[in-house]
């Protein structure tokens, strides 16, 4: 499976941004999609997950309820649109892939796929 991630930019506090992702290859049912971000001089970490077999989606808590994961099953394609973000949202976001969901989800080595990344900025 190979990840092509796209729609990051600069933008203002409180604007909106869309990334998306899209998946080449046959997702399964049995596959976990979504995102992790890396701001500058920090570790990677989780932001949102969805399992493709129930829909199901896990966010990071400092994003739930301003970010939202979905998905389009007929483009492969998995979305996450962010809304009032923050200066501190600033980070270049990877969208990631999995064979398998497991309770480790939020874990960047749980991931076998990850996207080329896309930068978004977020100026107060």
């Amino acid at each position: 499976v190979q990840l092509q991630a796209s729609g990051g930019g600069a933008v203002q506090a409180g604007d909106s941004l869309r990334l998306s992702c899209a998946a080449s290859g046959r997702i399964f049912l049995s596959y976990v999609m979504g995102w992790f971000r890396q701001a500058p001089g920090k570790e990677r970490e989780f932001v949102a997950v969805m399992r493709w077999r129930d829909n199901s989606t896990y966010y990071k808590d400092l994003v739930e309820g301003r970010f939202t994961i979905s998905r389009d099953n007929a483009k492969n394609t998995v979305y996450l649109q962010m809304n009032n973000l923050k200066p501190e949202d600033t980070a270049v976001y990877y969208c990631v892939a999995d064979r398998s969901f497991g309770l480790r989800y939020s874990y960047a080595r749980s991931y076998d796929y990850w996207g080329q990344g896309t930068l978004v900025t977020v100026s107060s």
